[in-house]
């Protein structure tokens, strides 16, 4: 023997709080539908069926406002394959190999190192490029020519030297990305969604690579039509942010550490080198970057630490779940954002 269930109708939409009205009626139930009227429905369903719906509707709801895709891990298995894009240069690409999805962002990353060490595949990298395409995100991380292997990249390595190095890498980063702009479609990417990501040297790569673009001596290098949607800058810094202009501007998180004594957090020489030093260079760090965007009205978040040296140029790597929120926001969404936030490495 079971009861009628009282149904009133409700509106589901947004998932607000909703009031369902479930009244047990008196008499016996029979089989098929009740009555209908314009205000309520009356099923004659055992009472434990309707439980169960009810049971199995809450638990696909409550799994889809838990995990969200590029924000939260959706996958439990990434695979990595390599590929060459240029001579010797080779690049990682992680994904999920069960992962339907199509249009999806990709992320890029270039190491660090000062131009002279460093792998694609360091723990740290690795790490980060699992974590992000378990969220749903394309990843590559790339190799790149290390010019400096063997040599200074401080105050003793000539200014040239240094301009020619930043072109190099720059070079690298543009090949590497019009190497998996070919294959978008078999790699199951949205090209004109293409996050690049860097790490110390690597970060200054990429902020130069995304925002130098019309500076004389970067006009030269293969941009052809290649474009990116947003910079995430680990301990760097860009070559003058008078050329970041609205044509170029995109969202940026820049993380920083205010005692960095490599690259400069405001705008000082690289290596903070006298003027007299043969590589006595200035660069715009990430406060003169950010301020530069507050101007352009282009959405920002500048994560700094006060007492900060350039550890962060490695610590962000673990921080995947902020910086996922900003590249679902602020780049997927499109929402707009100038955000500050101060943290500390202390314990």
């Amino acid at each position: 023997m079971s009861r009628s269930i009282f149904l009133r109708r409700v509106n589901l939409s947004g998932l607000s709080p909703c009031k369902i009205g479930l009244t047990l009626g008196k008499t016996p139930c029979r089989s098929g539908f009740g009555k209908l009227s314009t205000d309520r429905m009356m099923f004659n369903y055992p009472t434990r069926w309707v439980c169960l719906l009810f049971s199995l509707l809450f638990v696909v709801l409550f799994t889809s406002a838990q995990e969200q895709r590029y924000r939260d891990a959706i996958f439990s298995k990434i695979e990595k394959d390599i590929y060459t894009y240029s001579d010797t240069l080779k690049l990682d690409f992680y994904t999920s190999k069960v992962d339907t999805a199509i249009k999806r962002p990709l992320l890029i990353l270039v190491h660090g190192g000062g131009f002279a060490i460093g792998k694609k595949d360091n723990p740290l990298e690795t790490g980060f490029c699992t974590t992000m395409a378990k969220k749903g995100y394309a990843v590559a991380s790339i190799s790149y020519r290390l010019t400096r292997k063997g040599k200074s990249f401080s105050c003793d390595c000539p200014t040239n030297e240094k301009m020619e190095t930043f072109l190099s890498v720059s070079e690298d980063i543009l090949r590497a990305t019009q190497y998996l702009v070919d294959r978008a479609d078999d790699l199951k990417f949205d090209k004109d969604n293409i996050i690049l990501v860097g790490s110390s040297a690597g970060a200054e790569a990429v902020l130069n690579t995304a925002f130098m673009q019309f500076r004389h001596d970067f006009r030269t290098l293969p941009y052809e039509d290649l474009k990116f949607s947003g910079v995430i800058s680990l301990a760097g810094a860009v070559l003058d942010v008078d050329y970041i202009t609205q044509k170029n501007t995109v969202p940026t998180m820049l993380f920083h550490g205010e005692r960095d004594n490599l690259v400069p957090f405001t705008t000082a020489a690289h290596h903070y080198c006298k003027e007299t030093a043969p590589g006595y260079l200035v660069l715009d760090g990430s406060k003169t970057i950010a301020d530069k965007l507050e101007v352009l009205d282009t959405s920002y978040t500048l994560v700094f630490d006060p007492e900060g040296n350039h550890d962060w140029a490695n610590l962000p790597y673990s921080y995947t779940d902020m910086i996922s929120r900003f590249v679902k926001k602020s780049i997927i969404d499109g929402e707009h954002h100038q955000t500050k936030i101060k943290v500390s490495s202390k314990k």
